[in-house]
């Protein structure tokens, strides 16, 4: 299954990125404060597009905030050596769900998404 999420076409699943600069700014913090959160598993960052640059998927926002679940489920996922592309790749991939994992977190649904992370990460 890893290789195949590295293999997604990330432009193809995630409909909407942001930049840093813009992920700083709906969240209130310092472009600075971004790189931390994505190194620190708080947030996900990947290139969608050959040339694109680093970007965060703009449905990891809500309201001004992380979207609940988000940074837990990426430090299961991390500690289950997967990387930022493929986390978002599965995030965005219509599965067995009814809809997205992104769209199930969004929905504050989380507990099955965290379920079947914890399988994917053992």
């Amino acid at each position: 299954m890893t290789e195949r999420l590295a293999d997604a076409d990330l432009a193809a699943l995630v409909p909407d990125w942001l930049d840093w600069a813009a992920t700083a700014k709906q969240l209130g913090v310092t472009v600075a404060k971004v790189k931390t959160m994505i190194r620190d598993h708080e947030l996900a960052a990947a290139v969608p597009t050959p040339g694109a640059g680093q970007q965060v998927p703009a449905d990891f926002i809500q309201d001004g905030l992380v979207v609940k679940g988000l940074p837990g489920l990426l430090t299961m996922l991390h500690d289950g050596r997967y990387t930022d592309r493929e986390i978002i790749a599965w995030l965005f991939t219509d599965d067995a769900y009814p809809g997205r994992p992104i769209d199930a977190l969004r929905e504050n649904r989380g507990s099955e998404v965290k379920r079947r992370a914890q399988a994917m990460a053992l």
